[in-house]
């Protein structure tokens, strides 16, 4: 380290020698240079600053072990590293966003050499962040200092519904000094005898009196808001009229679905059911989206999705070494960004953790970190969400001298049902309403960014009662789209930012049965000035 040190501070004094200032100013290679100079600025601050404390932080993390005695985990050593990972953190990103907003270079090695920087450098900020997060949320979350009791909803994303899928089973699960123990999944059909979920006018408006499909907001239909913070809200209130749940406090609210299982199953190792079929990192999330509607009965899909998630959740944090714990870090980070995996508390100073870390999806409401939000709902009762596939593409096209930044968004929707399965899967993935097997029927809700705006919105393909709406003081636009196999449906539409806006415009967007988001962004045609 102090090898690199020294070579990243002489790299730093050359570029910033009064030649190197003096050509700053020059035509065409004014900005390479000016790159040139935040590259080493940069990279010198990461070696200097951030990676020093993250070393510290970490060697402590490694020698000492996170195996408590009764085989759970130990959260001693996570507390006492969190303020050093923190600072840290803070550090790296800091370094990290500015070498992010340096200009775009022209000449070809120094673009090459920025591109490679950024790459490598985001891939350290982007691990360091999901580690820290962790940190931040774990020793609550398991129970530091007291017992906690969660309830784990499990999606399935092939019936869509805004924030993950419809409800399947509910999970009991408690923590405590970093011992989990999780009780037996209960079907859906157990809960709904207990009510509604308390839904405001606004989604009471546009899930329940627009149709085609009713929401009726009983546990089926919780993932049907798109801010998880009130399907957790909404737990709550169904918690409390039920047998098992009056007068024992809920603590939190996991929401989890089959990507986010194939994923600890890829960490933690293959998972075996009760006939013999073995999951693994591959093929967990088709078997539990897909496979098992077509060659099983209802009771035993319940059965199998609650064998793999008590097996996987109780193995989550078991055998835990730091290796372990940035890989478990990493992934429940990138899921909740995806939204294949949630966390909401009730604990107010324990939600703030996992808000900032990105634990709790929401619609879009930061006018610093822009971001569209698209979220569908299938009104066709089926499990044809399987078989929609969404793509999508953001280019910038502008960045404004008030701060906003200008984007053209293109968002595809395809059945991607093929003509010979077509009449051969059965009426529970096909659809059980006559006319519409085989058919996605989506209700598309599109939000702008918070501070900004979405202007030009047009479609094409199959989209009707297209409509302007309000969700919980909120404006977005709203329309259904009906997808017959081997149809598309087509969203263009441009989007300005906020005048606030510090970073890249970002989708965020209901999970598919898959880890790939499918989204491609083009940010060359200008560069964020973070220095305004």
């Amino acid at each position: 380290m102090p090898e690199i040190q020294q070579e990243t501070g002489a790299a730093k004094d050359i570029a910033h020698g009064g030649m190197w200032d003096l050509m700053t100013h020059l035509p065409v290679v004014g900005d390479d240079v000016i790159t040139v100079q935040g590259m080493t600025t940069a990279v010198h601050g990461v070696v200097t600053d951030a990676m020093p404390k993250f070393i510290q932080s970490v060697s402590g993390l490694k020698s000492t072990s996170l195996k408590s005695a009764d085989g759970g985990l130990n959260l001693q050593p996570l507390l006492d590293a969190q303020s050093g990972m923190q600072a840290a953190n803070r550090s790296l990103q800091r370094d990290v966003n500015d070498l992010d907003h340096l200009p775009t270079p022209r000449i070809s090695v120094v673009r090459d050499a920025y591109a490679n920087a950024r790459d490598q450098l985001g891939s350290v900020a982007q691990s360091a962040d999901a580690v820290t997060n962790t940190l931040d949320i774990l020793p609550g979350f398991l129970g530091a200092g007291q017992a906690r009791t969660y309830a784990v909803m499990a999606m399935t994303t092939s019936e869509a519904r805004s924030a993950g899928g419809l409800i399947g089973s509910v999970g009991e699960m408690r923590t405590e000094n970093g011992r989990i123990a999780i009780d037996d999944f209960r079907a859906n059909q157990e809960y709904i005898p207990f009510g509604a979920g308390d839904p405001t006018a606004d989604e009471s408006r546009i899930f329940n009196t627009w149709g085609p499909l009713r929401m009726s907001f009983d546990i089926r239909d919780l993932a049907v808001f798109p801010d998880t913070s009130r399907s957790a809200e909404a737990m709550r209130a169904i918690w409390g009229r039920t047998p098992w749940g009056a007068g024992k406090t809920l603590d939190g609210v996991l929401m989890m679905d089959p990507v986010f299982l194939q994923q600890l199953i890829a960490i933690n190792g293959d998972v075996k059911l009760s006939n013999g079929q073995v999951l693994t990192g591959d093929n967990t999330a088709e078997f539990l989206l897909n496979t098992v509607y077509k060659d099983y009965s209802p009771e035993e899909q319940d059965l199998y999705f609650q064998e793999v998630a008590m097996q996987c959740i109780s193995n989550m944090f078991g055998n835990m070494s730091f290796e372990k714990l940035s890989t478990v870090g990493k992934a429940m980070g990138t899921m909740a960004q995806q939204r294949h995996f949630s966390i909401y508390s009730f604990d107010p100073a324990m939600q703030e953790s996992l808000g900032k870390g990105g634990f709790t999806p929401q619609t879009p409401k930061s006018d610093t970190n822009p971001a569209v939000g698209v979220y569908v709902t299938q009104q066709n009762p089926s499990k044809m969400d399987w078989y929609i596939h969404r793509t999508s593409t953001i280019t910038r096209t502008g960045c404004n001298a008030n701060g906003s930044q200008t984007y053209h968004v293109e968002y595809l929707l395809k059945n991607t049902m093929m003509s010979d399965q077509v009449g051969t899967l059965p009426r529970y993935i096909a659809g059980v309403v006559d006319g519409l097997q085989n058919t996605g029927l989506e209700k598309v809700l599109i939000y702008g960014p918070a501070g900004g705006s979405i202007a030009h919105l047009s479609t094409t393909g199959d989209v009707s009662d297209a409509r302007q709406e309000t969700m919980n003081g909120t404006s977005l636009h709203a329309s259904i789209a009906r997808l017959t196999p081997g149809a598309s449906v087509r969203y263009s539409f441009d989007v300005t930012t906020s005048t606030k806006s510090m970073t890249d415009l970002t989708l965020d967007q209901t999970p598919m049965g898959w880890k790939d988001p499918g989204i491609t962004t083009d940010t060359g045609a200008c560069t964020i000035d973070t220095k305004r």
